[in-house]
């Protein structure tokens, strides 16, 4: 199923106090900052909009099915390869947070690449994880950070980045 987006702009354009997403429709969290400016509710099918459950990733069961072929680790305690990507209200320390959980989960950072507009800062981080240290408790950890209202923090192993990427 392919996503779809509500961003700032199409909440702007809205005519009434209510917008009812589907499903397959995300919310940014941009979107959901200026609606709840404009007094605007934001709504699934179900209620009140929540962002829905990750369902991607190397560690998840949908992936080990559709992607049997995904070639694994040369060797056994190699170390592990992950992408971390931020978004969210720019604020003082969010990069010191997030790194300093890296730091905790064993994480070495390899390249930062980070930009703000419009207030809000995006960030993307190539991170090693040291010989050992489990892939998927490091994922869990990252994307716990950040709350509703502040950031948002997505991991993926570099295996199936590197796998997307490829021509």
């Amino acid at each position: 199923m392919s996503r779809r987006y509500l961003t700032a702009d199409d909440v702007r354009r809205a005519t009434g106090r209510e917008i009812v997403l589907d499903e397959a429709t995300l919310a940014t969290p941009q979107a959901l900052d200026v609606a709840r400016s404009l007094g605007i509710e934001i709504r699934s099918g179900l209620g009140t909009y929540r962002e829905p459950a990750c369902d991607r990733g190397p560690d998840a069961q949908r992936a080990q099915a559709v992607i049997p072929h995904m070639p694994e680790p040369e060797a056994e305690g190699s170390r592990a390869g992950m992408v971390v990507t931020a978004v969210g209200k720019n604020r003082k320390g969010v990069l010191a947070e997030i790194t300093a959980m890296l730091a905790q989960v064993g994480g070495s950072v390899q390249s930062v690449s980070q930009r703000v507009a419009d207030g809000y800062f995006h960030l993307v981080l190539v991170v090693e994880l040291e010989a050992g240290a489990p892939f998927a408790e490091a994922k869990r950890c990252l994307e716990c950070m950040g709350g509703e209202d502040d950031y948002v923090v997505r991991v993926m192993h570099e295996r199936v980045f590197r796998f997307m990427h490829r021509i």
